[in-house]
């Protein structure tokens, strides 16, 4: 699933090939949405929140898209190839030489702008909100530190905690902070994960590469996320991955064993079968 940081860079380039513009082209090939013909307003901006994208329309109107696993925008010039099929397109934003395809987005909504806390209000802080503040972090480090007991890898990727993080981070946060991801939140202090993760998101806000170690080359990126099996770059112990949950919110996590010791199974623990 697109991290925050992902969402964000995709928010602010369809702000500068659109915001200002009016729509030539407008086609909503969801379900839902089919009936309605956006052609003729303006485009007044995008904005990004958390892992969700506002674009508002004139005559108060936002359409909401979520990229889920594999959705994306994608902008185009008149005569370029799509990088995507034709079948997953589910929205069509032309303006004067430029198209905005919305691929894959299973969720699509169009929404009164006025109404579009219904669809975000239960988040936590926005880690890349231009409204950030010591307030915002004190806010998501109150929600990290509110269940204790909680394992840190799925408090860290709960949205209404502090919205932004995804697996990636989730993975790096853990083991900059020497912590596994079964490991409780009481083991950690919560602003330190907060002022992290802002800081990883931040850095990476502006440009497509994802890099937590302040490296771009090929396999360098990353201290442990997608890395199982090889070397930690801290202590050359075999990187860890495992299932972590049970159900549809379960995710893959990586960590080093020396560098972040997990805790025993009566408190937390990865299953016995990694891969």
């Amino acid at each position: 699933m697109p991290e925050g940081d992902t969402v964000f860079l995709a928010g602010q380039r369809l702000d500068e090939a659109l915001a200002g513009r009016t729509l030539l082209r407008a086609e909503l090939r969801h379900p839902r949405l089919v009936t309605n013909d956006l052609t003729g307003r303006t485009v007044l901006g995008v904005h990004p929140v958390g892992k969700h994208l506002f674009t508002r329309f004139s005559g108060g109107l936002s359409l909401h898209s979520h990229f889920r696993m594999d959705g994306a925008w994608h902008l185009y010039r008149p005569g370029q190839k799509w990088q995507r099929p034709a079948h997953q397109v589910r929205a069509v934003l032309e303006v004067e030489d430029r198209f905005a395809i919305g691929f894959a987005l299973h969720d699509l909504e169009l929404v009164p702008t006025s109404q579009e806390d219904r669809l975000v209000g239960h988040l936590g802080p926005d880690l890349l909100g231009v409204d950030w503040s010591d307030a915002g972090a004190a806010e998501a480090a109150r929600n990290l530190a509110a269940d204790p007991d909680r394992e840190l890898g799925p408090a860290l990727l709960d949205q209404r905690v502090m919205a932004g993080v995804g697996n990636l981070y989730k993975a790096e946060v853990c083991f900059l902070l020497h912590a596994s991801p079964w490991a409780p939140v009481s083991s950690i202090d919560p602003a330190d994960a907060v002022r992290l993760a802002r800081k990883l998101l931040l850095a990476n806000a502006w440009h497509p590469e994802q890099s937590t170690t302040g490296q771009l080359g090929r396999g360098r990126q990353h201290w442990v996320f997608e890395r199982g099996g090889k070397p930690c770059r801290r202590c050359g112990t075999r990187i860890e991955v495992a299932t972590q949950g049970d159900d549809h919110r379960a995710r893959i996590s990586y960590w080093c064993p020396r560098c972040q010791p997990t805790p025993s199974r009566s408190v937390a623990g990865p299953p016995d079968s990694r891969r």
